[in-house]
């Protein structure tokens, strides 16, 4: 008995994309060919309009998409600096992304901790490594979360923002801008596992760890910046479990 064939899909009926996303892919791709570099500008909305086949309010569209994701800086009036620029290091952009995802989706905290473990390893293993890694920021929080009178919330704000700090003197971008933009996740499970009662055990117990992180990459001990941060991030994330 024949069989009947599999009819092919009808590609007429598959969405097209809307005219903002095809400048956006028009300028992915100039990027990926390297015919737009970070510091150029682009070609102006008339131009890009044109070539690309597409009204100038579907450019504007997705220039201001790229400008929100931290791809494009722009200058309004006219001259050499008037225009649309690619940005060199836009890491704002990953971070905004990263936040919205936190917003939206609420990570489990069993992704957020293992995601800590692999970024916060690596970080430490950099700073570390480096002949001379600048802490001053990461030990300006430190000494501000020895001030007694810090409520846990306020302590553990300043926590997070450590533990970015740490990220940034690492000068990994990717990493920096991911960190930044689960501080609002890292917060928020810290917080949540205060123990009132166990808090002014803990605070101190933090606050040597905290020190113990430093001292360890100033004297360049990869292995035990390493343990320590591993250390760190699960015991605490073991005593949220156990509340």
């Amino acid at each position: 008995m024949p069989t009947t064939p599999t009819p092919s899909p009808d590609l007429s009926t598959a969405p097209l994309p809307r005219a903002w996303e095809h400048v956006l892919s028009s300028v992915e791709e100039m990027m990926v060919a390297g015919n737009l570099l970070p510091g150029q500008r682009l070609p102006g909305e008339r131009t890009l309009a044109a070539d690309l086949g597409v009204g100038r309010s579907s450019v504007r569209e997705a220039l201001r998409v790229m400008e929100a994701l931290g791809l494009l800086k722009t200058q309004t009036g006219s001259g050499p600096t008037a225009g649309a620029m690619i940005v060199s290091r836009p890491t704002g952009g990953m971070t905004m992304l990263m936040r919205m995802q936190v917003a939206a989706q609420g990570f489990p905290v069993t992704d957020v901790v293992q995601t800590r473990l692999v970024l916060e390893t690596e970080v430490m293993r950099t700073l570390a490594a480096l002949p001379a890694p600048d802490l001053a920021a990461a030990v300006e929080l430190l000494d501000s979360m020895d001030e007694p009178t810090l409520t846990a919330d306020e302590f553990l704000v300043l926590d997070a923002q450590f533990h970015v700090a740490m990220a940034d003197a690492a000068g990994n971008q990717v990493i920096a801008a991911m960190m930044a933009g689960l501080r609002a996740s890292i917060e928020s499970y810290v917080i949540d596992g205060v123990d009132a009662v166990a808090w002014p055990h803990t605070c101190t117990r933090l606050r040597h760890e905290h020190r113990g992180l430093v001292d360890a990459v100033t004297h360049h001990d990869t292995g035990l910046a390493r343990q320590r941060i591993v250390d760190h991030i699960r015991g605490y994330y073991e005593g949220v479990r156990g509340n």
